[in-house]
């Protein structure tokens, strides 16, 4: 059974664990593992030190799977990992409905997010569950000392009331 919850402060060594997992899983062939692992574990290990209440956490069977946030809580999605031995489960899906119902919540009426454009497993996931393409971009990373290929997502959550007079528009 897949159960949501906010984050808890004793959560934070779990999350960083998941997100290692999950970001080397994610960015295989786009960054040398070896020498990267311990920035990726340190920008976690940092975030979540100060942000852990802006995470929300999948358990399944009772034990930490998955984690995301919203680091701004504006309508970006910052953050999805999923344990890699957990996935195809159901806890990404239920993460991103989390995220999704939060940002409809504050006011907003999409949600926005983004990853390497390589990352297909990400990109068709985005996509399976109605996010589209809005743009794509080369940028210099360097924390991965390399150049990177981006790709920007957006899933418009409230639908646009019609313009015009009377119901139904004109």
């Amino acid at each position: 059974m897949i159960t949501v919850r906010n984050a808890l402060e004793e959560d934070v060594p779990a999350l960083i664990d998941i997100g290692v997992r999950a970001w080397e899983q994610a960015v295989t062939g786009v960054a040398d593992l070896q020498v990267r692992c311990d920035h990726a574990r340190n920008a976690f290990q940092q975030f979540l030190a100060s942000h852990w209440l802006r995470a929300s956490v999948a358990e399944f069977g009772g034990v930490l799977a998955g984690w995301a946030s919203r680091e701004a809580l504006d309508d970006e999605i910052t953050d999805l990992w999923i344990d890699p031995p957990q996935q195809r489960k159901g806890l990404g899906s239920a993460l991103l409905a989390a995220m999704e119902n939060e940002i409809v919540a504050a006011g907003l009426e999409a949600a926005r997010l983004q990853t390497h454009a390589r990352n297909t497993a990400a990109v068709g996931f985005f996509q399976k569950h109605g996010y589209s393409v809005s743009w794509l971009s080369v940028d210099y990373s360097p924390r991965l000392d390399r150049n990177v290929e981006s790709i920007g997502l957006r899933r418009q959550l409230v639908a646009d009331e019609p313009i015009g007079y009377g119901p139904g528009g004109f």
